[in-house]
């Protein structure tokens, strides 16, 4: 399958290119992304064939359809790694919470958060094309709280590939800074900045798209990627977590084969909404894709109004900071699947020239036909945490219960709910002891062990000692020094 682009082709980028060029160069001609040339049909036949597959196996047949130009046994190999999840048989559990609600939990893996869904199995493709090429890659993450975590754990100490992963100082919970700043592995680079997670997102696409940067690194003899969701090699690994969960809602008989469901996901960046979308045009039936945001409310207006609008805005620090992001990458893919290059790339230079762009009400009305979305304040999130663990026994993290209030406000009633959970209780125990027990300014370890004794959980070995571990990265520097922190760690 070949790749082509969001905003239409210049003269320093091929006409269409394979995955493995995708996600080795993942920036496209005028700053654009990568996109399949066209997207496998599946239908109701691939679901009937994976009725009792298991998670694995329909991973496989996935990515078969999409006939990327990667060695079947380096496919095999990456996702095998599912197997060091929490439950090697089922790697992603659908939990039903109430009548026609169900979660779909995306966090058992090394990092207790979505993202190694995708970056687990990507780490092991990325290094394997490297090698293969014998060419030496620098990946660029930016995080607002779990791509840090997760791009460091699949890379670190895998051959031909060094990391610099740069996040918010002071912007993600403790937990998610203690995993990033006690990996030691000699290939990686965690970089604190004074700054929000925009900021780090932009330094990235700069440097991707930068000549100079590229340069610099030529004479290091090192390549550039990324593992951002702005790579599809991200993309392609979160389409299936959507049809596994649909696959387990029939398994379950909450479901019939063919019925459409909804899919809540709480969104940030937007790469898991896409993988749904992806996933909807591939075949899976679908009533509706719901956007769940905090008060960084967006992508809410944006489908609502046709809006996409950041004059005069700042990112509002939140009981949610992975979803604490104005600039939504993959938000483009949409665009440019729905409307082509052309408008594409109008929208996208206007948003970065002047900060803004609209819609017009005909493309307005189609974006609604497929999506609709609603935000969640911190002190709502915190309402729908106590609750939904009061009623019904079910623990959720901040994230997860912003699509509380989506799921009363934008499905109706008789359609089943699949609600996308991002993040373990672990990753935010704050905010979530402050909602159960009504304590405030806990530190995450004596937070931990309230929600522990309260819920009757164990907190995970991998987050406990992460308390007492050594403090590897140190670096915290201003926005403007990110260039030069890189070019010293190679």
């Amino acid at each position: 399958m070949n790749f082509i682009q969001t905003r239409g082709v210049d003269n320093s980028k091929p006409e269409k290119v394979t995955f493995s060029e995708a996600i080795l160069s993942p920036i496209a001609s005028f700053g654009g992304l990568y996109v399949p040339e066209n997207l496998p049909n599946l239908g109701e036949a691939f679901l009937n064939k994976h009725r009792n597959s298991s998670y694995k196996t329909l991973a496989k047949d996935m990515l078969d359809a999409f006939a990327i130009d990667i060695d079947s046994a380096v496919i095999d190999e990456a996702l095998n790694l599912y197997d060091k999840f929490d439950d090697a048989s089922n790697p992603v559990p659908v939990v039903k919470v109430k009548e026609n609600l169900y979660v779909s939990e995306l966090y058992h893996g090394p990092t207790r958060a979505f993202k190694d869904m995708a970056l687990q199995p990507f780490g092991i493709v990325l290094s394997s094309i490297a090698q293969r090429l014998n060419e030496n890659y620098l990946i660029l993450a930016a995080t607002s709280g779990d791509t840090g975590p997760a791009a460091l754990e699949t890379f670190k100490n895998r051959a031909n590939v060094k990391v610099a992963c740069l996040y918010p100082d002071g912007g993600t919970s403790d937990v998610q800074r203690l995993q990033m700043v006690t990996e030691d592995a000699a290939n990686l680079k965690v970089i604190g900045i004074n700054g929000v997670f925009d900021d780090a997102q932009s330094a990235l696409k700069r440097l991707l798209a930068s000549e100079t940067f590229k340069k610099a690194l030529q004479e290091k003899d090192t390549k550039l990627s990324a593992a951002n969701s702005v790579n599809f090699g991200r993309i392609i690994f979160q389409i299936i977590y959507h049809i596994h969960s649909y696959l387990e809602l029939v398994r379950q008989n909450a479901i019939s084969m063919g019925e459409k469901v909804y899919l809540n996901v709480p969104s940030g960046n937007f790469g898991n909404a896409l993988g749904g979308y992806y996933a909807w045009k591939m075949g899976l039936p679908v009533e509706k894709i719901i956007i769940s945001s905090n008060e960084n409310n967006v992508l809410t207006r944006l489908i609502r109004d046709g809006k996409y609008d950041l004059r005069g805005c700042e990112v509002v620090s939140t009981t949610s900071p992975a979803m604490d992001i104005l600039k939504s990458s993959n938000v483009e893919r949409v665009l440019f699947d729905l409307f082509g290059e052309a408008r594409t790339k109008e929208l996208m230079l206007s948003l970065e020239e002047k900060n803004f762009y609209e819609l017009r009400e005909d493309e307005l009305a189609r974006l609604r036909e497929l999506f609709d979305a609603d935000y969640c304040t911190g002190e709502e999130g915190k309402k729908y945490i106590k609750e939904t663990f009061e009623q019904y026994d079910y623990l959720m993290d901040p994230h997860t219960a912003t699509c509380m209030k989506s799921y009363e406000t934008c499905s109706k009633d008789d359609i089943k709910s699949i609600i996308y959970s991002t993040a373990e209780w672990t990753k935010f125990s704050p905010v979530i002891a402050n909602a159960l027990t009504g304590e405030v300014d806990t530190k995450d370890i004596d937070a931990l062990q309230s929600i522990a004794k309260v819920a009757k959980l164990q907190i995970p070995s991998m987050i406990n000692e992460l308390f007492t571990k050594e403090i590897a990265q140190k670096t915290v520097i201003e926005k403007e020094a990110i260039e030069e922190e890189i070019l010293k760690f190679l």
